[in-house]
Parts: C-alpha cells; structure tokens; sequence
C-alpha cells in the first residue's frame, strides 16, 4: 500500500513537472511576429509560382507541344492537341440562337453603318456592321473583324483618335467589310463579370469568343462577303483577342495584332521599372485560369501559323519593353521559318505608344486577303 502510494505520488509529480515544462514554452505572438511569420509564408508561395510560370516555362513547354513543320497542314494537326487544351483555357460556353438578326441604320463619325443585333438566349451579340460602297452581290469583298480595346467600344475604330485613328475608316475606304463587336469595356466590369465566369467555369473572352462566331454566322449570309477572305485586328485588349481567338477560328484567314502581343511571362508577374506589369495593376480579370500552363505569345502564335499575322507595337507603349517584345517575335517567327513561309508573319515596330498603324495594317490585308 505504501509503494502504491509512493508510485502515485511520483506520477504526479512527474505530470506537475511535465506541465510546468509546458507552461513555459507557451508564448503569445506579437502582431510584428504573426506578421513576419505569415509574410514569410506569402514570400514562400510567390516565389513557388513564379518559378513554377517563369522559370519552368520552357522546360513544361518543350514536354507539351510536339510540333511538326514538315507542312502547314502537318504543323495544324501537331499542335491539335494544344489547341484543345487552350479552348480549355478560355472555356467557351455553347450559345444557341434564339432569334433573327435585327439590323437598324446607324451613323458613326459620318459613315453609314448598321448596328446589328443577335439575340443568344439570355445573351445578346451585337455590334456595327459596315459596307465599302462597292460591296454587291456580284462583287463580295473581304470583311474584317476589328476588335476595340478595354476602354472603348464598337464605335470607337471609326473614330480619330490618339490609339485607333480610325483605321476601320481605313478598311472601308481599302474596299473591306467591317464587322466591330461589342465587348464588356472597362476594368471594374471586367473584373466584376469574370468572377462569375469563373464560378460557371467559362471567362469573358471565352463567352465573347462564342458571341462572334454566332456574330460571324449570321453576317457571312450577306452575298456582299466573301466568307473566303476574313481578317482580323484587334487593339489592346482587342490584340488579346485576336489572339486568343484565331487558333480556335479557323475562318479568320489573316490577322493583326495591336498594342498587346508581348513576353507573356514578363507581363503577367514578372515587375519592371521599364513597362507596366499586369501583376501590379488591378486588372484580375486577366489571369484567365491555365494560360501560362504552355501558351505564352510565341506558342499561341503556332496555332496561328500557317496563316498571315502582323505585329505591331511602339517603342513608346508602356505595355511592354520593346526589345522583349522583338525577342518574343523572334521566337514567334520560327515557326513560320521552319515552313519556309517567313514572308507570312510580320512586325511594324514604330516609334508611336499605344495604337494602331493604319497604313501598313491596310496593306498586310490588301496582300493576304485579295483575289
């Protein structure tokens, strides 16, 4: 009885120590330590994801596509795969047309337009539609899709302005059709509207995208277009878009890309004193979900080849610092290099900002795009 009782007692002893032990290490966190130590974390993940998007891209990239430039035909069926994965990226929904195309005059900056409508469920596609005079059923021309930027609208390429210089005008005047969408314009929207795109597992491009081919449909029926002859130039955010739609449509014959293509990995997370970031800005509606997976500016360019494209870009566009802009081209320029058809991708680097060329650009479509 006495041992047991001994026993007991060094057992509490024992859980008394133990405790005070414990009682000792506890230690309540100052805010400058909880702050440190959760800053620490955030710099953990960081530099995780940015070695994972800059650092690891060429390595992840050479693993996923597997191009082959025996031909144009043979590079198109080698980069199919790829080109499945990135309609996976912008996720376009299935629209269905749910109503005729309703057409009313329109006038803008003096040139007679339609603006056209196409009701898509709960979704309605619309824009400006606009005819050179010489447009007949006897003699259809070329149209081209010209895309406005973040904060613009459909109007704004027929207008004189300091980034478009009303460069549909232009086409018209050269003997082209133009078809001009209407997308979701400024930053707050786009941010708002891509949260629920996202939660739907669709984007906004993803959906504008679907909206221009019910769009490009309907248009085509008109016999004053030659469906056979269809471009495309986009400005900024309307570059993203010619971008990211071409390799998904192959309608589009020829394309011009505006004050957006760029070193996409730089762009996207990579700050620089030399352009603006987009990782430091508040545009998040950007981060479309998988894009630097394998699809930086050079690789989309391969879903693009064989077909024509022209890059423009300023050395005054703080989008960008230019000679990265050229490196990437170069990059891009290989794989219509490989196809011996290096005359087909071109680059007007100017001295101007943020906007559109317009004489050259109209030239690049009178070469790709006539009879």
């Amino acid at each position: 009885m006495i041992k047991n009782t001994r026993n007991s007692n060094l057992l509490l002893l024992f859980l008394i120590i133990i405790s005070s032990s414990l009682k000792g290490q506890e230690k309540t966190l100052t805010k400058e330590e909880d702050d440190a130590r959760i800053d620490s974390y955030e710099r953990q993940l960081k530099d995780y994801l940015v070695q994972y998007l800059v650092d690891g891209y060429e390595e992840r990239s050479s693993r996923l596509w597997n191009r082959d430039y025996s031909s144009g035909y043979a590079l198109e069926r080698s980069v199919e795969p790829n080109r499945r994965r990135w309609k996976q990226v912008l996720h376009p929904p299935i629209l269905e047309k749910t109503g005729a195309m309703k057409k009313v005059p329109y006038e803008v900056n003096g040139i007679r337009t339609e603006w056209v409508t196409l009701p898509l469920g709960a979704i309605v596609a619309e824009g400006i539609l606009a005819f050179p005079k010489e447009a007949s059923k006897d003699n259809p021309v070329p149209l081209i899709i010209a895309q406005h930027g973040i904060g613009s609208g459909p109007e704004t390429p027929f207008e004189n302005g300091k980034s478009y210089h009303a460069y549909a005008k232009g086409l018209l005047e050269a003997g082209f059709a133009v078809l001009a969408p209407m997308n979701l314009r400024s930053i707050e929207r786009r941010n708002n509207i891509e949260r629920y795109a996202r939660l739907a597992k669709t984007s906004i491009p993803g959906i504008e995208f679907s909206r221009m081919q019910h769009l490009l449909d309907v248009v085509l029926e008109d016999e004053r277009i030659d469906g056979n002859r269809i471009g495309m130039w986009g400005v900024s955010l309307g570059g993203m878009a010619t971008m990211f739609w071409m390799p998904l449509e192959p309608r589009i014959k020829a394309g011009i890309v505006s004050a957006w293509f760029n070193e996409r990995r730089n762009k996207m997370v990579v700050p620089d004193e030399r352009y603006s970031a987009f990782i430091i800005t508040k545009e998040d509606y950007v981060y479309v979900p998988g894009w630097l997976e394998e699809f930086s500016d050079d690789d989309v360019v391969s879903m693009i080849a064989p077909r024509p494209l022209q890059i423009q870009h300023g050395k005054k566009d703080r989008i960008a610092h230019w000679p990265q802009v050229m490196e990437e081209y170069e990059r891009a320029k290989i794989h219509y290099q490989k196809l011996g058809i290096e005359n087909q991708i071109d680059m007007v680097m100017h001295e101007g900002g943020h906007e559109a060329i317009v004489e050259p650009g109209v030239a690049f479509f009178k070469k790709w795009l006539a009879r």
